[in-house]
């Protein structure tokens, strides 16, 4: 498992964070996620960009006032 602080990327952060599990997370292990909420719009478009890459959120939550987490598992869902 590995976490990735994508917070100063502000709303710029998802290629970075497909980048980052594509090419640093292996197949089956998890990454933990941390960005910016802003409007919220950023909760909907991770939730879409794990789904296309077919991958498993495993989990998504409200950090702070500002910040949300993701847990994504490098498979399929229902594996």
């Amino acid at each position: 498992m590995k976490r990735y602080d994508l917070r100063p990327l502000k709303n710029n952060f998802y290629d970075r964070m497909v980048e980052l599990i594509n090419n640093d997370i292996k197949e089956g292990e998890n990454a933990i996620v941390l960005f910016e909420i802003g409007d919220f719009s950023p909760i909907q478009k991770t939730a879409d960009i794990v789904k296309q890459n077919n991958w498993t959120l495993m989990n998504s939550l409200k950090f702070n006032e500002v910040d949300w987490t993701i847990v994504v598992k490098k498979t399929p869902p229902n594996n």
